[in-house]
Order: structure tokens, then C-alpha cells, then sequence
């Protein structure tokens, strides 16, 4: 029989961060379908270990057993540099009216963009990207995440934009 107290507990405090666990593992997995089964992995491991949960920062808690989840699954399931893109227009929820079909066009463009220079990012230097822009984390939550000292989160955010920045500058410069 399940402990619903248990449950309970980690609803309340887990699962109010599965967006950002399920965002961090599509990103890392660069597609939708594998960031959802990774999630759904993930929130198994971490229901069955909440027990040793021992309070503290349950995001990072949290994202750590994702991130955990995602390059377990990577090792297993993929050959280095192989995904699927994601595509954020399909899988976005839309938000006010359409914009006009020039606007569409360009965003759409400006999307693909980042997209492709966002995955040509090293793991490593993408998942700081992540914790750090898309989820709002603290340098030094991301090192909890991690596992690294907050020296290396900062050099490794430094290094993911400036290496986004040149990116982004020879995309533009090509005419896009």
C-alpha cells in the first residue's frame, strides 16, 4: 500500500517543478517526445528516493535527479551529436492573435536560428544556458545541480554565451 502521506508530501513540494524539469530534459535531449519520457523517468526516480529527501532546494534537488535521468538515457540511447530538432512553433502553446505572415516568417527564421546555434552548444555549456536563462536559477543552485564548484557555473555560462554570440553573429552574417 502506498504511503499517501508520502505522496502527498511530494506533490506538494516536487511537482510544482515539472515544467522546468521537463524544459531542461528537452532541451538536453533536443526533442520533445524524449524530453517528455525522460521526465516521466525522472519523476519516478524521484518519488522513489523522496524518502532520503532531506529538505533543502527542492529544484535543484529535483533537476539534478533529471539531469542524471537525461545523460543516463543520452548514453544509452544515442549516438554523440544525433537528435532531433525541436521545434518550439509546433509545440508552443499560442499566446494572443496570429502575427502577419512576414512576421511569422521572420520569427519563425530568428527561431530556427537560435535553435540550430543552441544545439551546436556542448551539453555541458546548453545545460547552463538552461538552469540559468529559461528556469531563472542561481549560480549557485546551478552548481548544486551540476555538481560543480560556482566557479565552474560561472566559466561555463561565460563561455556558453560568448560561444552563442559568435554563433549567432556568422548565422546573421550568412543573411538570415
Amino acid at each position: 500500500m502506498l504511503d499517501t502521506s508520502r505522496r502527498g508530501r511530494f506533490e506538494r513540494e516536487a511537482l510544482s517543478h515539472m515544467d522546468a524539469a521537463y524544459k531542461l530534459a528537452r532541451w538536453l535531449t533536443r526533442n520533445d517526445r524524449d524530453g517528455q519520457g525522460v521526465t516521466q523517468e525522472a519523476r519516478l526516480r524521484a518519488f522513489r528516493f523522496f524518502s532520503g529527501y532531506q529538505g533543502g532546494n527542492m529544484q535543484a534537488w529535483l533537476m539534478s535527479i533529471v539531469r542524471n535521468t537525461c545523460y543516463t538515457w543520452l548514453h544509452k540511447n544515442r549516438a554523440p551529436g544525433s537528435a532531433e530538432v525541436f521545434d518550439e512553433e509546433i509545440h508552443s502553446a499560442e499566446i494572443g492573435g496570429r502575427p502577419d505572415p512576414e512576421m511569422q516568417a521572420s520569427t519563425s527564421a530568428n527561431k530556427e536560428t537560435l535553435q540550430r546555434t543552441l544545439d551546436e552548444l556542448a551539453t555541458v555549456f546548453r545545460e547552463a544556458l538552461v538552469l540559468r536563462e529559461l528556469e531563472g536559477m542561481s549560480y549557485k543552485q546551478i552548481a548544486e545541480v551540476t555538481s560543480v564548484s560556482l566557479g565552474t557555473v560561472m566559466s561555463r555560462l561565460a563561455r556558453a554565451r560568448t560561444r552563442l554570440r559568435q554563433s549567432l553573429s556568422v548565422e546573421l552574417s550568412r543573411g538570415y
